[in-house]
């Protein structure tokens, strides 16, 4: 098995998409499938299926395939979904409480311990089981309950001072909404940037190129 800081980025981004496939599978009922049952469940090809999961040992066996339960296990230990990493959302606006409200933390490796806000008329409301705190208290909050990970949901010309004060505390890992590069300013951060607009108008243009003339 390759060494996890070998595998390529490309691999690393299929494999949630790998468990979410498995994980309907195995909710149906299967278990067991051939690398080319997966791919045409998937879309991708069975050679390119057979390639990513030999990075982490392969799986398989000939002749019978894949051990649906027990490749979804794996897949959800190689992505780490048993570990609970503390994080925090910053910004309790329509995205902060959509995100609060239906993502499934307990399931994707996090555990959500606490939301905040600085505007006076969101703090102290309750976003799905979560009372939202006040930011300014942020540093003791960290201080005391060590979450490694921040969710940022606040306007762009507020990252930079809002993700150098999380990094000044400890913080490395930030899954950013914002729109605000980050890693310019810490690079040993660990950064995920969701870009919706960005894929907005990838769709965009496909449908674009689909019209007569283009």
């Amino acid at each position: 098995m390759q060494k996890k800081d070998s595998v390529s980025m490309s691999v690393i981004r299929r494999l949630p998409r790998y468990h979410r496939f498995l994980s309907e599978l195995e909710h149906k009922g299967v278990t067991r499938i051939s690398s080319k049952e997966l791919s045409e469940e998937m879309g991708l090809t069975a050679s390119q299926i057979r390639q990513d999961l030999n990075c982490f040992g392969g799986f398989g066996q000939q002749g019978y395939g894949y051990n649906v339960p027990q490749l979804c296990e794996e897949i959800k230990k190689i992505l780490g979904l048993g570990a609970h990493h503390k994080c925090v959302l910053i910004g309790a606006g329509n995205l902060g409480r959509a995100i609060v409200g239906h993502m499934a933390f307990d399931q994707l490796g996090f555990s959500l311990i606490g939301v905040f806000d600085n505007s006076p008329r969101v703090i102290g409301s309750q976003i799905s089981g979560h009372a939202v705190l006040d930011y300014r208290d942020i540093a003791a909050f960290v201080q005391r309950e060590e979450p490694i990970m921040a969710i940022l949901c606040v306007p762009k010309e507020s990252v930079a001072e809002i993700s150098d004060q999380l990094y000044g505390l400890g913080i490395r890992a930030f899954w950013n909404f914002s729109h605000f590069d980050i890693s310019l300013s810490h690079p040993d951060a660990v950064v995920e940037n969701v870009h919706m607009n960005d894929s907005l108008m990838t769709l965009c243009y496909r449908l674009s190129a689909e019209e007569p003339g283009r």
